[in-house]
């Protein structure tokens, strides 16, 4: 069975795939680098008090700070 989890909910260092993103809000600059559907991203920082979470998508190296708030709107499966 898959593990799928919404990106809000990972510790530093899960590597996950995304699966689905629940919203039509999310900012046209999370495709731009390559976050979308099928790409596998890596946490590498989490801000104190439900602050930002900085993702490492790993196909282009890109960094990306996203809300929490949006991180939740994501779902992905553990890798």
């Amino acid at each position: 069975m898959q593990d799928v989890i919404s990106l809000d909910k990972l510790k530093i260092g899960d590597r996950v795939k995304i699966n689905e993103i629940q919203s039509l809000d999310i900012p046209a600059k999370f495709y731009e680098l390559g976050f979308y559907p099928g790409s596998v991203v890596e946490v590498k920082h989490k801000a104190p008090l439900n602050g930002p979470i900085c993702l490492n998508i790993l196909e282009n190296n890109a960094l990306i700070a996203i809300r929490k708030s949006e991180a939740k709107l994501i779902v992905a499966e553990k890798i």
